[in-house]
């Protein structure tokens, strides 16, 4: 628990040192949750996690389970009731460099390793029924064993070898290298590999990984779901497709066998595994129409016979939603789905289809587990009035009950409200509005538009990363608006933007601020505009198409579509919504003369999704030919914060302290004509007494 609420959102190093809870499993016979809260390190230059209990029925306090430098991650309950995660703790022979799979016995006691291996484990399942475990982990492709990995591993590490070979696309995921390892599935035995010896206690057998994917290499996907008898696995395969593209497939394993064969493909549509139902037999799987320039993607819910490969749609409703968890009786599945600047819950009845919303509160579900009784869901909300909290939700009438959760809410500076406009071609576009506290006709705050990155997204669940609160708790007022692209308002509000981005979006996003600007608490003198990913596109093309924002901040954002398309790290997504007609008309950096506004951009430089290309082109054309370029001394009202070693995110805390310090500064400078000081860490002031 964090002391000092006053300071929550209005001092940078509170919410940066803030605890943040993440994810939710429950133990087999539903007396046990367990979640994940993360807080800096002792050196307070990055963080850790660590793993909570919390009394689903909400009489007991949350307690700790865990405590490691290191931390724990991906915590799943066996159907014993052991407590399965992941962690680079060190074991008894001091051991810590890769990521271990480690088990917390049922009974209590200490957390022993079960399984330790060059490069780590990526990630654990457990099959609810079964004591089967299986796990997610890199292995290098001239290895067929454990031991041959093993000595591959140790020639690349010994000799400081980073060289990749690629034979295929893609060779980069978001802020990562891919391979030269290729995540594999295993099972997890119980008897000690031969080729892998480990120091062990009386308690502690280490266990042998036997794969079970062995042949698919690059082309297994990741996605794993088991049956509750733990005999099969459902996972998702990449399908190799002319010029560089890919769909996905699935395909069902015989864990005991080894036998694998491919039931649902479709050039047409890619395919998500999801959770079995009670009796091993089906499986809710989400099936994506694929998108083409004309017409956008479009994800269903279906449902799987695993014996006979049929496919049919499961859910009658204009929603993209997403399975969570099967009721006990088999008759339906919990789901989520964004809706109306919300994230509920759904009841889907798999027999005819029926959608019902169970949760009617202002929040986003990130997580939910059914009881095994069939009373409650157990899940994770978040919302923009707090952060991550686990609930109690009743199924016969969908009450929600906050439980004793092992993290406060952090104290809010000011009042969220929302505000609706139609825009130009009729559609309603809604938004979320943060007000600061004596926002008032005689004392008019300044506005921030602040647009959402996706651009298949919404503005509907707390983030740490883009808090709003931070500029709230500065005297404006932060308009969260979902413009056309957004998720939540029906496939057509999708397609309203689809492959014209610079139209309707940018559309949506005037008239809803133009109807913020109508009320009287806020000043319309002073507007600012700022996003990042696609909301930084947005910025950029809002910069190009407007002078009425007086500061603009854009980061890692897109700006000449022809030079994103094939550099991106999934090149294959974007080319099948991106035409050229696109990349010539809505191509931001076409217009960069009309720039009459001062831009700060920023960009990491291990962004792979929107790579550092294109901060550097945005920056030196703005210097060269924008509106406001640099005079003949070289001074520019522009500014350009890099950050070398960060990536899409800034996550790192410090950095992520100097990138609102930076933003905030230049909103000072342009909207509120005051000066403020920059970070001493920038190394552009002299040092202060006691520096």
């Amino acid at each position: 628990m964090t002391d000092g609420a006053a300071e929550d959102l209005h001092d940078l190093d509170h919410h940066m040192a803030f605890p943040r809870l993440a994810g939710l499993t429950m133990s087999p016979d539903g007396s046990r949750l367990v979640t994940t809260v993360t807080t800096l390190d002792e050196k307070r230059t990055g963080y850790v996690t660590a793993l909570w209990e919390v009394d689903p029925s909400g009489a007991r306090a949350a307690r700790r389970l865990t405590r490691s430098a290191a931390g724990e991650a991906g915590a799943t309950f066996s159907a014993s009731g052991d407590l399965w995660f992941t962690s680079c703790r060190p074991g008894e022979t001091g051991e810590s460099d890769d990521t271990a799979l480690w088990r917390l016995p049922a009974e209590g006691g200490e957390a022993t390793v079960v399984n330790r291996r060059p490069g780590g484990v990526s990630q654990v399942i457990c099959a609810r029924s079964a004591d089967v475990t299986v796990v997610t982990a890199p292995l290098l492709p001239g290895a067929t064993d454990e031991g041959q990995h093993a000595v591959l591993h140790a020639a690349r590490t010994d000799g400081s070898v980073t060289a990749i070979l690629h034979d295929s696309y893609p060779v980069r995921s978001w802020d990562h290298d891919l391979g030269p390892a290729r995540s594999a599935l295993f099972t997890v035995d119980e008897q000690e590999s031969p080729e892998q010896p480990l120091p062990r206690t009386e308690d502690e057998l280490p266990r042998r990984l036997r794969h079970v994917t062995e042949g698919l290499g690059s082309r297994f996907g990741g996605d794993v779901t088991l049956s509750p008898d733990g005999t099969r696995a459902l996972i998702s395969v990449h399908v190799p497709e002319p010029d560089a593209d890919r769909r996905t497939a699935l395909a069902l394993v015989d864990l005991v066998s080894g036998e694998r064969r491919m039931i649902a493909d479709d050039p047409d549509h890619d395919h998500a595994p999801g959770p079995f139902s009670p009796d091993g037999r089906r499986a809710v799987v989400t099936v994506t129409r694929r998108p083409v320039p004309s017409r956008a993607l479009e994800p269903r819910l279906h449902l799987l016979d695993l014996e006979t490969g049929g496919l049919s749609p499961t859910a009658d409703a204009d929603l993209w939603l997403t399975a969570f968890d099967w009721l006990p009786d088999g008759s339906g599945v919990i789901a989520v789905a964004d809706a109306d600047g919300r994230g509920p819950l759904f009841r889907v009845d798999v027999t005819d289809g029926a959608v019902s919303q169970l949760t009617h509160d202002d929040a986003t579900y990130s997580a939910a587990v059914v009881s095994p009784d069939g009373t409650a869901v157990l899940g994770v909300r978040s919302s923009y009035a707090h952060p991550s909290e686990v609930v109690r939700v009743e199924l016969d009438e969908g009450s929600v009950t906050r439980l004793r959760n092992p993290v406060r809410r952090p104290e809010l500076p000011g009042t969220l409200t929302e505000v609706e406009t139609h825009a130009e071609d009729g559609v309603r576009v809604r938004a979320w509005l943060a007000l600061p506290e004596g926002a008032s006709p005689e004392d008019p705050a300044p506005l921030l538009l602040w647009i959402h990155g996706g651009p298949l997204s919404s503005w509907n669940q707390w983030s740490w990363r883009w808090n709003p609160w931070l500029m709230v708790a500065r005297g404006y007022a932060v308009l969260l608006p979902d413009p056309a692209l957004s998720t939540g308002y029906g496939q057509e509000f999708i397609q309203r933007g689809w492959n014209c981005w610079g139209e309707a979006p940018f559309t949506d996003l005037m008239a809803i601020t133009d109807a913020a600007e109508a009320r009287p608490d806020i000043d319309q003198t002073r507007t600012a505009a700022m996003g990042g990913s696609f909301g930084g596109y947005m910025a950029n093309w809002v910069a190009g198409h407007t002078d009425r924002f007086s500061a603009i901040v854009t980061h890692a954002s897109l700006w000449a579509l022809d030079q994103f398309g094939p550099t991106t790290d999934a090149s294959f997504f974007w080319r099948r919504q991106i035409d050229a007609a696109m990349e010539q008309n809505h191509s931001p950096h076409r217009f960069v003369e009309d720039i009459v506004t001062p831009m700060l951009v920023i960009h990491g430089d291990k962004d792979y999704r929107v790579p550092i290309g294109e901060g550097l082109r945005l920056w030196y054309e703005l210097l060269e030919k924008s509106g406001l370029p640099a005079d003949a001394e070289g001074n520019t009202v522009h500014r350009f914060l890099y950050f070398p070693q960060e990536n899409h995110w800034i996550l790192t805390p410090r950095h992520a302290k100097i990138w609102y310090e930076v933003v905030l500064g230049f909103l000072a400078e342009h909207v509120l004509g005051e000066s403020r000081n920059l970070p001493a860490e920038l190394g552009l002031t002299p040092p202060t007494q006691g520096d």
